[in-house]
């Protein structure tokens, strides 16, 4: 008999399952199978009330938080759209704050513990306020998604062809110590995200290239991002950060300028740059304080460059593409989610279509 425990995934959709049905819902859910090509999705899940009811394509998420939502409706978002079905947000709890931009938004979702919004012709569930009668533990991941590890997924996501260099010139891309390559190849070959094709070394290659990316965004906004904050500092005026000379400081431009720059989409709220210290006399140049005043309102962030790429991607305008995408998504804000999603589509899905 097979003893090996339920993935997490599942005991988390059975637990929603249960929640949807004691709110008087009729609910069932089955696995779907990843095809090439073709968003991978967690589960589909029927729900509705006296016989008649919706198919839902699922997102599963676990310690859902407003850094990671907007990663998580993103890919929710391809997922409809590669299977023809509505798309649901399945979570452990998703907060009130969470659940009322959702309904807002008209997401549908639900999670174990009961708060839920189910909107179709026929059925209207819209419960909040709901908690967990114990703090959830924290998910399970693979070392690979730890912070260190999180540096290597960046480059190869940035270049998957550096799957196939030795370890240690990997390691000096990302920023990391040798060591970290050589536990991060053999938790990505466990998980199904790198292997050697026909066993020959020098063809290993990156497969599954949408969930790694999910995934990695999502631990990213946990995990690694909060870390590379310098500081976040109050200037007079940004509306001529275009004529800031970064790249005189040695620094680069990250999330909302970045976007702006490379979809003509986005005006910048704040600014946020990358950079291996504060760059003091620019800095200085624009008047940066420590706290805002009637004279010091707009935002500039200064974060920590983690990885060191050549010197060509280094000198440019802007941070890599999938790191803007990340930034963009971590904000929660909807005028940087749909720069976000533009920013795939035009940047980002080149790269992961080579996976």
């Amino acid at each position: 008999m097979d003893k090996t425990p339920p993935p997490p995934e599942t005991l988390l959709l059975n637990a929603a399952l249960q929640a949807a049905r004691d709110l008087g819902l009729d609910a069932q859910w089955e696995p779907i199978q990843p095809q090439g090509g073709v968003a991978h999705a967690d589960a589909v899940m029927q729900i509705g009330r006296g016989g008649k009811g919706q198919r839902y394509v699922v997102e599963v998420r676990r310690q859902l938080r407003p850094a990671n939502l907007g990663a998580a409706l993103h890919q929710l978002d391809r997922q409809a759209a590669a299977h023809s079905l509505p798309g649901l947000l399945v979570a452990d709890y998703i907060r009130q704050d969470m659940a009322d931009a959702l309904r807002k938004q008209g997401r549908e979702f639900v999670d174990t513990v009961g708060n839920a919004f189910i909107q179709q012709p026929h059925v209207l569930v819209w419960a909040t306020g709901r908690k967990p009668l114990t703090k959830a533990a924290a998910p399970q991941v693979g070392r690979a998604f730890q912070s260190t590890g999180l540096q290597v997924l960046f480059a190869l996501l940035c270049h998957p062809e550096w799957v196939n260099l030795p370890y240690r010139e990997l390691a000096a891309r990302a920023g990391v110590a040798h060591g970290t390559v050589g536990w991060v190849m053999p938790d990505l070959q466990s998980q199904g995200f790198v292997a050697d094709l026909n066993g020959k070394r020098g063809t290993r290659r990156l497969f599954d290239g949408e969930r790694l990316l999910a995934q990695w965004a999502d631990a990213y906004a946990r995990q690694l991002r909060p870390r590379t904050l310098l500081g976040r500092y109050y200037v007079p005026a940004i509306a001529d950060w275009q004529e800031w000379p970064l790249a005189q400081h040695g620094a680069q431009w990250g999330g909302e300028p970045a976007g702006a720059l490379l979809t003509s989409y986005l005006t910048p709220g704040e600014l946020t740059m990358y950079a291996d210290k504060l760059p003091g006399p620019l800095a200085a140049r624009y008047r940066f304080a420590k706290e805002p005043d009637v004279a010091h309102k707009a935002v500039v962030e200064v974060r920590r460059r983690f990885w060191h790429f050549p010197q060509d991607e280094m000198a440019g305008p802007c941070v890599p593409p999938v790191l803007v995408y990340a930034d963009l998504m971590a904000t929660g804000d909807a005028r940087c989610l749909e720069t976000a999603k533009r920013l795939y589509e035009d940047h980002v899905a080149r790269l992961i279509r080579q996976v």
